[in-house]
């Protein structure tokens, strides 16, 4: 297998991110269910578990947090995002640079595409300098490529996610992160459509075990490279057992109910 700039934060070309800038984007309502996990420590001590392959952070949280587990997390370093509070058009400003990503030692930058906002221009334009930045500091680039805006009917539409994994491998994205598009066909469309840009699912809100690691089994099944996935690991009251479980279905192939069998999932 030919070397790529997603390598660091994959393992043997599949990746499990573990996203954590929900804080940002969500808001406190996303630690309720698990209330530790407000603490960003107990969500890094999660991402030295072996399943993960990077961690997805802003840098405020990369600054206060990282440098005690830079020998034990791969960095994915959060570029721009927004507020829930924001109510205008989809929207996000760029909150770091990629030479600042570089110097916090950051392995790959993360970057947020709203296609078919009204403001979709300038993010992309946006997304150039730090697509550029990254190489020149020889930083992976994930982008979170969703359709949002007047311009987009219905973001969840096979057809339009397809489309958005399509924006992402023609601006040079290394790994785009979408949202599942409903079925194991349309999945394959979407990995298809991406190129040589992975395609790694979007976690989403939370649901039980087995109905979870059934869509990620899909979703791998289908071309899928793997997941970025937030509240369905740290929502949880035993996150540990679910990334046990992802890294069988993610990593070794197996089955749902091979996963459940093997671990405390689903219990």
């Amino acid at each position: 297998m030919l070397p790529t700039a997603a390598d660091p934060i994959s393992r043997d070309g599949k990746s499990l991110i573990l996203a954590y800038d929900h804080g940002l984007e969500h808001g406190p309502v996303d630690f309720d269910p698990n209330p530790a996990t407000a603490d960003p420590e107990r969500v890094f001590e999660l991402a030295t578990h072996d399943a993960v392959t990077a961690i997805a952070v802003q840098k405020g949280i990369a600054e206060a947090y990282y440098p005690d587990y830079e020998d034990a997390v791969s960095l994915l370093l959060k570029m721009n995002g927004t507020s829930n509070l924001w109510m205008g058009e989809p929207d996000t400003p760029v909150n770091c640079s990629p030479e600042y990503a570089a110097e916090l030692g950051a392995d790959a930058v993360g970057f947020t595409l709203y296609g078919g906002s009204n403001n979709e221009i300038e993010m992309a334009e946006e997304f150039r300098e730090i697509h550029e930045g990254a190489r020149e500091n020889d930083m992976g680039v994930v982008m979170w490529a969703y359709p949002r805006g007047q311009g987009v009917r219905n973001d969840t539409a096979d057809r339009t996610i397809a489309y958005s994994a399509r924006i992402a491998h023609e601006l040079g994205a290394d790994i785009a992160k979408v949202k599942y598009p409903g079925s194991p066909d349309a999945m394959a469309e979407t990995v298809r459509m991406s190129g040589r840009t992975d395609v790694v699912m979007s976690g989403g809100s939370k649901t039980n075990d087995e109905s979870f690691l059934r869509t990620v089994e899909s979703a791998m099944n289908a071309g899928a490279s793997g997941l970025a996935v937030g509240r369905n690991v740290f929502q949880r009251d035993n996150p540990t057992a679910i990334l046990d479980a992802l890294e069988l279905v993610v990593f070794e192939g197996a089955s749902t109910e091979e996963a459940i069998a093997e671990t405390d999932a689903g219990a």
